[in-house]
């Protein structure tokens, strides 16, 4: 077991199979050096435990722990094809989408929820540079969305 999955089981964390593409797309690329991944949904098991608006249906707190659900699953899809996670050098850069109601504007706080979790497995190489955007509505109508870049270790 990697070092990155053993830090996962230290936190009582699996590492989910990669959850299906929606669409036309896949989960994640490689490109030289980098891993993109596509937007990940907080998807268990192919479905969403939670639905709707964050300020409406859905309270921050449910959405910082869904954000949580998004990069654990964004982890799954780096892994996918780069093989192994102890070869992730550094996330570069985290998106964080909050379907969010009118008048929320916590954001930055749900999205903490991935930055969180990406720390927590990671350490100094999940620090990244961030935006947390609120949006009108999401795929299946999903609470939030997460994609980010990671850099491995060798190409």
């Amino acid at each position: 077991m990697s070092v990155v999955e053993t830090r996962l089981a230290e936190l009582g964390l699996t590492l989910p199979e990669v959850v299906a593409p929606l669409a036309a797309y896949q989960p994640a690329v490689r490109s030289g050096v980098y891993v993109y991944t596509s937007g990940q949904l907080p998807m268990v098991e192919g479905k969403l435990p939670v639905t709707g608006k964050v300020g409406a249906q859905v309270t921050p707190e449910e959405a910082k722990e869904l954000a949580r659900l998004c990069a654990l699953n964004g982890l799954a899809a780096v892994k996918s094809v780069a093989g192994d996670l102890d070869l992730v050098a550094r996330v570069v850069k985290v998106t964080g989408f909050v379907a969010s109601a009118p008048d929320f504007t916590g954001q930055p706080g749900v999205v903490n929820g991935a930055s969180e979790l990406l720390g927590e497995v990671l350490g100094d190489k999940g620090v990244h540079a961030r935006s947390a955007v609120g949006v009108a509505v999401l795929p299946l109508d999903a609470p939030v969305e997460v994609e980010f870049q990671v850099e491995l270790t060798e190409a």
